[in-house]
């Protein structure tokens, strides 16, 4: 009786049956979310931290970050904060260090400051951002945004994470060359065991969808990393992290010798909330926090309009409930992404294969934050899936969030040209909130040249011009000195 008043509670408090999921939904969509973010435990710290002083991300003291460190306050903020987002908001999104902020700190910030200074900027970021959701700013905003230009964020999330999928698996690299500026694979052919693994997992997990198949996601992901283990027992691929093209691109797909490792969170605490202003001036230091609030603010917002969207949970504007919640405790993910020295944790896009394996509630985060909290213990673990299998659930996944360019209406060029240039600047600048602000100023100076004005909120019209001071921040801050 007691388990059954609990399952009961739990339902209710998580609406799992009232939003059409169940138990087993909800378990294996918050494991496909975290198996789909679990790079970030690997990465975030090979972009903020190093192995040695030799190569390693140094501040402007020649002062670094370790690794190990790196990777358990990583671990740690990132399982927190999602048990917290599900808990509180009740929706299934996962958080992690966002990808965008902590590579701006590792090469533009750190260079004219100290990296507890430059956590000090990230928790004051975060600051803001909970003062403006709490406020209400920050909602309103979210409710200002058109319909359509909501529907084409999503569009342009699943554009943006195929594309991510295709670049981490190697099926899409750089040229080097001026034109064409990518190709296909190496040499414009795919002749590497990871991306032909990669392309196995995009057929595998495709089938299984197409069959309607339960747990596809999952059971793609599974069936794929076994074959990738197999595959690289037989031709020993090299583990690259990144510097040979050949190789995996972060960890490559062997069964660990040992499981458990003792986590060292020494840096949680090491932040200087107001150094950076004594280092490199006020006005400096203001412009900095300006960006890190900028792009937190919107990639958060385009983020989570896509994924409620995804999960069919969004009102016809793009809203659900608890939105305000959310939008506090994402803040507060920056407060302790920079607290803990991990860099501004935000809702992750990824969180959207949970949401393709049937994820519809905040148990499913609850389970992504508690697997993030044992990460911190099981690294090795978390190192069997190769980011090329993950890569292939996200080219599936963000073929499903592009069907829903269905909903806009192409038929008037006022509403058309934005809604473009939405979806297409994403992928292409590799950055949500630069789409949201071409489509912000493109809505808003093409609309209201069309005779349209009366009906732009006025709220969109401060956006876009604060997304012209973002755009245009390098020269204002030469010019302001």
């Amino acid at each position: 009786m007691a388990n059954r008043a609990l399952s009961t509670t739990v339902d209710t408090y998580f609406e799992i049956t009232k939003r059409g999921s169940t138990w087993g939904r909800e378990v294996r969509g918050g494991l496909v979310t975290f198996v789909t973010m679990a790079y970030i435990v690997i990465l975030n710290p090979l972009i903020l931290g190093g192995f040695s002083a030799d190569q390693a991300s140094k501040d402007i003291l020649g002062n670094w970050l370790q690794n190990a460190q790196v990777g358990a306050v990583t671990a740690l903020t990132a399982g927190v904060m999602t048990i917290l987002f599900g808990v509180v908001a009740r929706m299934p999104f996962g958080l992690a260090a966002g990808l965008g902020i902590n590579s701006f700190l590792a090469v533009s910030v750190v260079k004219d400051v100290t990296w507890p200074e430059a956590m000090g900027l990230v928790v004051i970021e975060g600051l803001v951002i909970v003062i403006l959701a709490a406020t209400g700013l920050r909602t309103m905003i979210f409710k200002a945004v058109p319909a359509a230009l909501k529907t084409a964020i999503t569009v342009g999330i699943g554009l943006f994470i195929a594309f991510i999928g295709l670049v981490d698996a190697g099926f899409v690299r750089t040229s080097g060359e001026a034109s064409p500026p990518v190709q296909l694979g190496d040499a414009g052919s795919i002749q590497t065991l990871p991306t032909i693994v990669f392309v196995i997992g995009v057929i595998v997990i495709g089938v299984l969808m197409a069959r309607r198949v339960k747990a596809a996601i999952l059971i793609g992901i599974v069936a794929t990393t076994i074959i990738a283990i197999i595959l690289n027992a037989i031709f020993k691929v090299p583990e690259s992290l990144g510097t040979n093209p050949a190789g995996w691109n972060l960890n490559a797909p062997v069964l660990p010798t040992g499981i458990v490792s003792l986590p060292d969170l020494s840096l949680v605490g090491q932040f200087d909330l107001f150094g950076a202003f004594s280092r490199i001036g006020g006005v400096a230091a203001t412009m900095l926090v300006f960006t890190l609030v900028f792009t937190n603010f919107f990639d958060a917002m385009g983020t989570m309009t896509g994924l409620a969207r995804q999960a069919e949970i969004a009102a016809p504007d793009g809203t659900f409930l608890r939105l305000r919640s959310a939008l506090i405790v994402e803040g507060v993910g920056a407060v302790a992404g920079g607290a803990s020295s991990g860099s501004s944790n935000t809702v992750f896009v990824e969180s959207a294969a949970g949401i393709g394996e049937g994820a519809r509630t905040g148990l499913a985060s609850v389970v992504t934050g508690v697997l993030f909290l044992l990460a911190m213990f099981l690294t090795p673990l978390t190192q069997v899936v190769p980011l090329e299998v993950a890569a292939a659930s996200l080219v599936v996944v963000g073929a499903l969030m592009v069907s829903q360019i269905r909903l806009i209406d192409w038929g008037e060029f006022s509403v058309a040209l934005p809604v473009f240039l939405t979806v297409i600047v994403m992928p292409l600048t590799y950055s949500i909130s630069n789409g949201i602000g071409a489509g912000f100023i493109s809505w808003v100076l093409i609309r209201s040249l069309s005779g349209k004005a009366r009906e732009i909120s006025p709220l969109l019209w401060i956006v876009a011009v604060g997304f012209l001071v973002y755009f245009a921040r390098g020269p204002i801050q030469a010019w302001l000195g």
